[in-house]
């Protein structure tokens, strides 16, 4: 596969220039998306190596995403690897998402910090949050998913394409994932370790968690219209079912 590594960034000066660096060390060309940063973060990804396409509005990590798999379809590439900004992810991980694409012919890699040990080094609070989120995303998508929350990716180009993601902040992964799994996509994952440093949480509590149920009834709404038209016949108890 041709590969490229997409990185949406926000006010991530301190960070951003190792995680290109990484990222470069291990052979992929990368594109950092500034969402509107206030700082240094677009001069110093572009020193470090990367290509960078600077938002002139702050829209969000789906928004991001969604301009950074434009920039590689433009660019011929098949898949990318995603990872956030903030240095949480280690780009030596990256073989492993790459191998497991190609050998589990895997449309999405989600690196798991719950797979392993990884999770040892995650506060308590973030791993509760984390392990009740994926639950309730696992029931919707129909399968189990261990980390639904995790950043760090691989995602075929024509897959994000197929899946035609609206969310546009940090709900935006949990919605791939859950229309993946309904649409029979293979999603495979693959285990990474957790990284916590100086970084703050660019997420808004009260914000994002009214926008993630907001995104669950949509996905409710879009299941039970799936299993309606499966059903074909009004009144069919199938229809009555909580959809997957």
């Amino acid at each position: 596969m041709k590969v490229c590594a997409i990185i949406p960034a926000f006010n991530e000066e301190r960070f951003i220039a190792g995680v290109v660096r990484g990222v470069r060390e291990q052979g992929l060309p990368v594109l950092v998306v500034d969402d509107c940063s206030r700082d240094a973060t677009s001069e110093r990804a572009r020193a470090a190596g990367a290509e960078v396409v600077r938002h002139d509005t702050n829209r969000g990590k789906g928004a991001a995403l969604a301009t950074g798999f434009a920039w590689a379809r433009e660019h011929g590439f098949e898949a990318a690897v995603t990872l956030d900004g903030d240095g949480q992810h280690d780009p030596r991980e990256l073989g492993a998402f790459l191998e497991t694409a190609v050998r589990e012919r895997a449309d999405i890699v989600v690196g798991s910090r719950f797979l392993g040990r990884g999770a040892r080094g995650m506060p308590p609070v973030r791993k509760l949050t984390n392990r009740f989120m994926s639950g309730v995303l696992s029931f919707m998508a129909g399968r189990r998913l261990t980390d639904t929350q995790s950043g760090y990716r691989l995602i075929r180009v024509a897959v994000w394409d197929a899946l035609a993601v609206s969310s546009t902040r940090f709900d935006a992964e949990s919605e791939m994932l859950v229309r993946a799994c309904r649409t029979g996509m293979r999603v495979a994952e693959v285990p990474i370790r957790t990284i916590y440093g100086e970084e703050a949480s660019s997420m808004r509590p009260v914000r994002d968690t009214l926008r993630w149920i907001g995104l669950l009834v949509r996905l409710w709404r879009e299941g039970r219209r799936r299993r309606r038209a499966a059903a074909g016949l009004r009144g069919d108890p199938a229809r009555r079912a909580f959809p997957t």
